[in-house]
């Protein structure tokens, strides 16, 4: 192994909205990304090189928050307009569309099975829905300002919310109750989501801040002042070993959250990065920005032995200064991208939880996921055929109508 440890490279850039990028997400194969924008557009970017982006108009106003689904057969959108919409990710881009709240939808959320979506909003509540026919199950109320975002567990029993009110909840999604408010936050608290093992939450806020807790203890595990700006979004590695943020200083961090410290700084940006997403395996990820850029990111870093990554970067701590051969940006990484390699003051680290579940068979597992997806997209073809009928049934009652009057004024 000739490099140990590799960089973050920029891959590739996605120019095509007209505004900042407020989200965005992978589909579960890597094949797409979704992006929202304050222009109003769902863009679904295919990552294999000459296939064309799709550009989805519905919205009236600006869409805050994307999502695949589990099978990548659907994608999710909340927008300012007070609506969510549901997609399906083809060249036809057919929606269904419904009434969330009654403010602006910041968040939009599916379950890892696909069944259920969560919402939240400025209308300070959170709502849970199911997926088919978008059928209201229950609100959870106690937030006291704007719900910026709220997230499932990964078992689907917890989930957690961030507010404007600086605080994060953690809800008991049976019982429908609050188990704990986290209030360490200094400001606005604009992300949280859970670890991959389910036994942490980290959140993002306006005090330039990231933190870690615990959901059993409910203790405070990290603290990290790394930004100089407001920390905009964050997203977990899958093997739960790293975090990324994106802030509105312009730059992506990453978080190495088994030593406490921090890896890497990337700009790219021109401007605040408003979202960062992991893609589904960890190879890559992908950020927004006010720049209304898409960037695609290849992770590098995350393909060797831990242990052999914190013995080099010990060596490379005792060598050099902490920026010394990363703080130029390399040939490949297109103009303004640049990587540098810090270390910040260690904290607890996380551990990544108990065993992680026997694995499926790729072709049983592959199988499993065609049959949800096309149970995804019979779901949505009814759902639009509903829709059509009621659009119908409207015209006819009107034709009706206006036959009524015509025979009773003769």
């Amino acid at each position: 192994m000739s490099s140990v440890m590799d960089d973050p490279t920029l891959e590739r850039h996605f120019k095509g909205h007209r505004d900042a990028i407020t989200s965005l997400d992978f589909s579960s194969n890597m094949k797409q990304i979704a992006s929202g924008s304050v222009d109003a557009c769902v863009m679904i970017w295919n990552t294999r090189p000459q296939m064309r982006a799709y550009r989805f108009v519905g919205h009236k106003d600006a869409v805050t928050c994307v999502q695949f689904s589990p099978s990548g057969h659907l994608v999710a959108s909340a927008s300012r307009d007070k609506t969510v919409r549901l997609w399906v990710p083809s060249v036809k881009g057919e929606s269904t569309v419904f009434r969330a709240h009654t403010g602006t939808v910041r968040s939009v959320s599916f379950s890892s099975d696909g069944q259920t979506l969560l919402t939240s909003s400025d209308d300070k509540s959170i709502k849970v829905w199911t997926v088919h026919r978008q059928k209201f199950l229950f609100s959870l109320n106690q937030h006291i300002n704007w719900v910026r975002c709220a997230r499932f567990s990964p078992d689907g029993r917890l989930i957690v919310s961030a507010s404007d009110d600086k605080t994060v909840k953690l809800w008991d999604k049976n019982s429908r109750e609050c188990i704990h408010s986290f209030c360490e936050h200094g400001g606005y608290v604009n992300h949280a989501d859970f670890h991959p093992s389910g036994t942490c939450i980290a959140a993002a806020s306006t005090d330039n801040t990231v933190k870690v807790w615990d959901i059993r203890t409910h203790k405070l595990l990290q603290h990290y002042p790394v930004h100089s700006a407001t920390v905009n979004s964050l997203s977990f590695h899958p093997s739960g070993n790293y975090l990324i943020t994106a802030s509105s200083d312009s730059t992506l961090k990453i978080l190495d959250l088994l030593e406490g410290r921090l890896l890497y700084t990337l700009h790219g940006h021109q401007g605040p990065a408003s979202c960062v997403s992991f893609s589904r395996t960890g190879d890559f990820f992908a950020s927004g920005g006010a720049d209304e850029q898409v960037m695609l990111w290849r992770t590098n870093f995350d393909s060797v032995d831990y242990s052999e990554v914190l013995e080099q970067k010990g060596a490379a701590d005792e060598k050099a200064s902490v920026h010394s051969r990363y703080s130029q940006p390399s040939a490949q990484e297109s103009g303004a991208a640049g990587v540098s390699s810090q270390k910040s003051s260690s904290t607890a680290p996380v551990s990544p939880g108990a065993g992680q579940p026997d694995s499926i068979p790729a072709a049983l597992a592959s199988t499993l996921q065609h049959i949800v997806g096309q149970l995804d997209v019979l779901t949505q073809t009814v759902a639009i055929l509903e829709q059509r009928l009621t659009l119908t049934e409207d015209k006819l009652k009107e034709c009706m109508e206006m036959q009524r009057q015509s025979v009773s004024e003769n």
